[in-house]
């Protein structure tokens, strides 16, 4: 559009000059009528150029946009696998490396973006800090149960908060920010929570690890909602507050005898390493298809990460999964197609009413 656009207007300018200069075969009416009419069709031609430029552009960020949301909730669904590779490494241990890793790679990306000295301008201040921290402490909450889960052999039950985790979204919007539900939407709500009572019949107590990572990850999108810096320079905030606490427990871990990077041989090391590479590459991938597809759509791909999980857990990792317990996921998924299907005709409904409002 660059090269065409000043081609054009060349055109009309060159056509403006003739025609206005030109009064040997024309009078001036007729100069300036047909002026006027090739002003119009060089102006209508370029703006037909640059809409088709704009639309072409559009839809090739909404296909890129899906397949980096695709490839990032994917990447978080087959996560465990990775996990379990290094389930000789204790939790905290894994959590650790898991944080410093991925504080240093991210601090690569700024670099070589050269967003340093804005990154630096808008992130150190006292009330910016404060929103960070609560948002650090959370994340550090939701990763550490997350990692745990995996290699203890929770991972079913991992997929189910974050199965619930988006009807818990929802619910957090109402009680601190006062959304508004519509009065069908509180029937997939009403619908998951019998799911989860269910469940904690059935096992004679809550349904703790799901619970705590819905919760723990409900809670970090709503301060994130409020928190005033962009996905990148948010996530370097946030790595870098648990940086120091990592890294003092690692050093502890390692004077006490019980530390395991260099001292599990090279793969272990490397996949530790690469512990910040998983983390950090899903979240780039996220925060670049946000930015080119609905949040719709999102609220729809974000399902393939707990499915894969439960997945991996039931056909590869065998972990048990019995007939009571379908039943009470049976009744979590069919609240998550109602709210989902609501949302759909809430929408279409939505956009009917604007396309009458234009006509």
């Amino acid at each position: 559009m660059s090269i065409a656009f000043p081609v054009v207007m060349r055109m009309f300018l060159f056509e403006e000059k003739r025609y206005i200069e030109t009064g040997n075969e024309h009078s001036v009416s007729y100069g300036r009528r047909r002026s006027r009419s090739c002003s119009t069709i060089y102006i209508e031609a370029a703006c037909n150029l640059c809409a088709a430029f704009l639309v072409k552009k559009n839809k090739m960020n909404h296909k890129k946009g899906i397949w980096y949301a695709i490839v990032a909730y994917a990447s978080w669904g087959l996560l465990p696998v990775y996990w379990k590779l290094l389930r000789h490494v204790p939790p905290v241990q894994l959590l650790s490396h898991r944080i410093i890793w991925s504080f240093f790679a991210l601090l690569a990306v700024l670099i070589v973006l050269r967003r340093w000295r804005s990154f630096r301008k808008a992130a150190f201040t006292l009330p910016i800090v404060k929103v960070y921290f609560i948002a650090a402490l959370l994340i550090g909450i939701n990763w550490g149960t997350y990692v745990w889960a995996v290699n203890t052999g929770h991972l079913v039950e991992t997929s189910l908060g974050y199965f619930i985790n988006p009807l818990l979204s929802v619910l957090m919007g109402v009680v601190f920010f006062r959304e508004r539900l519509r009065r069908r939407q509180w029937i997939p709500i009403v619908l998951a929570l019998l799911g989860v009572v269910y469940l904690s019949v059935i096992f004679g107590s809550l349904p703790w690890i799901a619970l705590v990572l819905a919760l723990s990850f409900g809670l970090y999108g709503a301060v994130k909602k409020i928190a005033p810096l962009n996905s990148l320079y948010g996530l370097i905030m946030e790595t870098g507050i648990l940086f120091l606490p990592a890294l003092l427990f690692l050093a502890w871990s390692d004077s006490s005898g019980t530390g395991v990077f260099l001292h599990a041989g090279n793969l272990s090391d490397v996949l530790l390493v690469g512990a910040g590479l998983t983390t950090t590459i899903p979240l780039l991938l996220f925060a670049s298809a946000a930015r080119k597809i609905p949040l719709s759509l999102i609220g729809i791909l974000q399902y393939i990460s707990p499915t894969l999980q439960f997945f991996l857990g039931v056909c590869v990792y065998g972990e048990p999964f019995s007939f009571l317990q379908f039943i009470g996921y049976s009744i979590v998924w069919i609240a998550l197609i109602l709210f989902g299907l609501e949302g759909y005709i809430s929408y279409r409904a939505s956009a009917a009413a604007a396309e009458m409002g234009q006509d």
